[in-house]
């Protein structure tokens, strides 16, 4: 079962890609949001973040054993921290439009996952799975507030 478990807390071995896991999982996460929200408009992103967070609180405590506290390798936080960012996001199915929504929700939550600024990085000082979890799902909520923003009085220009 622990074998199972840090399968899917590194999406299925995405964590194990030797340079940038977190970006390598965030960047996977992208196109199943994408197909969570054509499944269901209007509850399949929130579907996968309470499936994202789940799974993250489930399998952290096993890569944990195999890889040390808060290991890089353990990418789920991050598909849970990426899909918070389009919890509001309305994407139009429409190449252009949807790409730069997803872009731009990702290079924030990449900026604040990375450089952990507003009080990110004092929830790593967390110890075990809400730890681990709680720092990407804040660096979330600050991306999703950006990105809305960005939709509200950017997006009308570009689009």
């Amino acid at each position: 079962m622990s074998s199972f478990k840090v399968l899917f807390g590194t999406l299925l071995g995405v964590g194990n890609l030797p340079k940038a896991p977190g970006t390598w999982g965030s960047l996977v996460t992208l196109p199943l949001i994408y197909l969570a929200f054509w499944l269901s408009p209007q509850f399949g992103i929130l579907i996968l973040l309470i499936g994202t967070v789940l799974l993250s609180l489930w399998t952290s405590d096993a890569a944990v054993v195999k890889y040390g506290e808060d290991p890089a390798q353990f990418v789920m936080d991050e598909a849970a921290g990426q899909t918070l960012v389009f919890i509001a996001t309305p994407f139009l199915f429409s190449v252009g439009p949807d790409l730069f929504l997803l872009l731009t929700g990702f290079l924030l939550f990449r900026f604040f996952d990375v450089k952990k600024p507003l009080g990110i990085n004092k929830l790593q000082d967390l110890h075990g799975k809400y730890g681990i979890l709680a720092d990407d799902l804040l660096a979330g909520t600050y991306s999703l507030l950006l990105l809305e923003m960005i939709v509200i009085w950017i997006y009308p220009l570009l689009f």
